[in-house]
């Protein structure tokens, strides 16, 4: 059952309930073993945290920054923070100097928690520029610190900073029980693809209604285990382990991302929420296998994985029965092949499987169903303390919608530009310190503008295009980027791309191959090449790619097909500007590095 509490009691409550059960687990990289922490163990380190942070002087609502990839600490800070009635900011571990200096500067952060030796660097390299941080605090024993660092200390000696102090314990006990569901628990800090980042004020309340929602759609319970994929900087992770949490779920807390599918078969999760490129790198794994396999296991694969996609699409998901003779067939493919594709993963205990953050392909959302995991499709915003609308189990579910909206949460569509408007009590009450920016982003009846087009169609919703990301070519045709670049990076040969085609006479593209693919092919055709740049420009090897994107884009308008491309030799990355934490493509900044190469495709 389902602890419903202010954020500030929840680690508490839960370990009155559940004691000595395993609360959160990680890899401990030196023992190559993982590692359990307690219910127990959890709300100590939770409640030392709180009252070291008022040892520090962190005042009620004052702003805490926590700089990490995800870790336990991360959770027993951001929980003390709740019990001390901070705020905390989460910063994406890849986060570069800059950037750290203008969220600093912009919350006035006192205190900031850094994970390893890149987040103390970067944390190190801008500290004269940053006048109101006091503190920083090291959560990896191993960091070198730099020899003039007087203000930094360890994880260790800042929680024996309020041990055995009882005025601290009873501070923290005054401040619980003053908790208010208008406090601010977090302030999120968007990517900002087109300029400066803006803070998300996330309120108590917002939690409250949205964990107590979700649980009216699904069911987590406490045997589940909850895998972590994404950084617990993304509102999407962050409010989701905060959710399952809130059922008494042990959380496996996965330390660095491309460890993820090792962890996942050593934790055997039962749950994880994901983006769509998670799965779209999985099902083309699988391709690779087939290609890779007998005649016989080819076709086999095949038709298990058509099975099943034919099973959901117009079955189950319809909440129909399947004919006999079909429901057998996939029952005899579930027990074979789609069970040894799961237990390849690590997943044999499958129970929900939430995924935003951009559209899922027909492709890929048929392959997730068939292989038997019960992907619920969503939709939601930073703004919107995450989920805004979900596939509901039980409910009719249709290929490419993102689900209904959640209970409470209001949906409308507005305008000639089919604008998605949302109302209720998760979204956010403003940017921090931003009122104009607040002002722009609501109508002036209260509901949120998302920035997104889209429709509702017997309940469902569906995202058509980003709005603000909407080309016009210079004959007057509007272009979804988005949905192009889509249709490429579903196909294995693609890592990366970028469509160019704003106020220019045809759709053209910036594309990062996948590497190891082109290699292994130019190998199979005897083509041999010194560098990256050379295979990059060889004729040969556009060709073939070029046939893959006419394959990939046979269903656009004419007017929305890439006419000519260049390969890129380098990947798009964080550390270069060229994309956010959140992997969103900078536009500007990618067309005013490959301002050149752009160029050269509109040569006549």
């Amino acid at each position: 059952m389902q602890i419903l509490c202010h954020l500030s009691q929840l680690i508490e409550k839960s370990a009155e309930k559940y004691g000595e059960k395993i609360a959160l687990s990680y890899r401990d990289y030196d023992r190559e073993q993982w590692m359990g922490i307690s219910w127990n163990l959890f709300a100590r380190r939770v409640d030392q945290s709180a009252r070291s942070l008022v040892a520090l002087g962190i005042g009620v609502q004052d702003n805490v920054a926590v700089f990490s990839q995800n870790k336990p600490e991360s959770l027993f800070v951001e929980f003390g923070c709740f019990r001390s009635r901070a705020a905390l900011i989460p910063f994406y571990a890849t986060t570069a100097g800059a950037q750290v200096q203008y969220m600093v500067n912009d919350a006035q952060i006192r205190i900031i928690f850094v994970g390893e030796q890149q987040q103390y660097d970067a944390t190190w390299s801008v500290l004269g520029l940053c006048h109101s941080l006091e503190h920083i605090v090291i959560f990896d024993p191993k960091v070198e610190r730099h020899p003039s660092d007087n203000i930094s200390m360890s994880f260790d000696e800042f929680l024996r900073l309020g041990i055995n102090e009882p005025r601290y314990q009873a501070e923290v006990q005054r401040r619980v029980n003053e908790a208010q569901d208008s406090d601010i628990a977090n302030i999120l800090y968007t990517s900002g693809t087109t300029g400066q980042s803006k803070g998300v004020i996330l309120l108590h309340s917002q939690y409250r209604f949205a964990l107590e929602a979700h649980t009216k759609v699904f069911t987590i319970t406490p045997e589940d285990v909850i895998i972590n994929f994404l950084p617990f900087s993304h509102v999407f992770e962050g409010a989701w382990a905060k959710l399952c949490l809130s059922c008494g779920a042990h959380l496996a807390i996965n330390l660095r991302p491309l460890d993820i599918q090792r962890s996942m078969r050593e934790v055997q999760p039962t749950c994880m929420c994901a983006v769509p490129r998670f799965w779209e790198k999985v099902y083309q794994g699988v391709l690779d296998k087939m290609e890779s396999g007998s005649a016989l296991q080819r076709s086999l694969i095949k038709d298990a994985l058509k099975v099943g996609g034919e099973v959901w699409e117009k079955y189950t998901s319809k909440g129909k029965q399947p004919p006999l003779g079909l429901r057998m067939k996939y029952a005899a493919y579930d027990k074979t092949l789609l069970r040894l594709l799961r237990k390849t993963l690590g997943l044999t205990r499958p129970n929900i499987f939430p995924v935003a953050g951009a559209t899922v392909s027909p492709e890929v959302e048929r392959f997730v169903h068939a292989a038997g995991f019960d992907m619920l499709a969503g939709y939601g915003l930073t703004e919107t303390c995450a989920t805004v609308s979900c596939d509901h189990p039980g409910k009719l579910v249709s290929m490419g919608s993102i689900g209904r909206p959640l209970p409470g949460v209001e949906v409308k569509i507005d305008g000639a530009n089919n604008e998605i408007l949302v109302r209720g009590a998760t979204v956010t009450p403003g940017y921090y310190k931003k009122e104009e920016e607040t002002r722009k982003s609501f109508t002036e009846d209260g509901w949120l503008r998302t920035g997104d087009a889209g429709y509702i169609k017997d309940g469902e919703l569906y995202i058509t295009e980003r709005i603000k990301d909407l080309f016009k070519t210079s004959n007057g045709k509007y272009v979804a980027p988005q949905a192009i670049e889509g249709k490429l990076t579903i196909d294995r040969h693609f890592e990366q791309v970028v469509v160019i085609a704003d106020q220019r006479k045809f759709v053209s593209a910036l594309i990062v191959p996948n590497y190891k693919a082109i290699e292994d092919w130019a190998a199979t055709q005897g083509i041999t090449f010194d560098s990256r740049e050379a295979l990059c420009t060889d004729t040969r090897v556009k060709k073939f790619l070029a046939q893959h994107i006419d394959t990939l884009q046979q269903d656009l308008a004419a007017y929305e097909k890439i006419k000519r491309f260049v390969l890129l030799p380098e990947p798009l990355s964080i550390e270069n500007g060229e994309i956010t934490n959140t992997l969103k493509i900078k536009r500007r900044v990618v067309y005013d590095r490959y301002a050149e190469q752009i160029e050269g495709m509109y040569v006549e």
